[in-house]
């Protein structure tokens, strides 16, 4: 009888255990979930600023030939 009351108090104290490693998994996924949306928009703006960068250069290599280009005529 004392060896059953033992047994439930330990599996009590397992599952208590259990419930606090649980609560502590759910902070961390919280934790890595907002740290993940906030490197994706980072990288999301970086990329857009790459674009950016990049139809400006083009435009200004296609004025850079056509102005010339226009005069000479």
């Amino acid at each position: 009888m004392r060896e059953n009351i033992n047994k439930v108090s330990q599996r009590g104290e397992r599952l208590d255990a259990l419930q606090d490693k649980t609560d502590n998994l759910a902070v961390s996924a919280q934790g890595f979930r907002r740290g993940a949306n906030r490197v994706r928009k980072q990288m999301w703006w970086k990329d857009v600023k790459m674009r950016m960068c990049l139809i400006a250069g083009i435009i200004i290599l296609i004025l850079i030939i056509v102005i010339p280009a226009g005069m000479s005529s």
